[in-house]
């Protein structure tokens, strides 16, 4: 299971890397500091389920999550977003550190 939390961390670290390299290079061509929200991400890759988020959430678990929560966490940068999430998971699959002082032999 660490090695399955570690590999989606890998991935999502590698994945904003790539995604902080093309607003990088946008902000270049642009000669504007731009972002890309994570809303717009999942759009691209989710299409049309995405749509129906929004509707799922009020109805499901409460309305109070979707606006307040929900709307500012879809604004962050993509690259912020995967980056944060890449180093949590890659934490959190760490193997353990040896306790000093321990005996190991019986």
């Amino acid at each position: 299971m660490r090695f399955l939390v570690r590999m989606l961390g890998y991935l999502l670290v590698a994945g904003g890397f790539v995604v902080l390299l093309t607003d990088g290079a946008r902000s270049i061509a642009n000669s504007a500091l731009r972002f890309t929200p994570l809303g717009e991400s999942l759009l691209t890759f989710v299409g049309e389920r995405f749509r129906q988020l929004q509707p799922a959430v009020e109805r499901n678990l409460h309305p109070m999550l979707w606006d307040p929560v929900l709307i500012h966490t879809l604004q962050l940068p993509t690259a912020a977003a995967g980056l944060l999430l890449g180093f949590l998971l890659l934490w959190l699959g760490a193997a353990p550190k040896p306790q000093i002082g321990i005996v190991t032999r019986r």
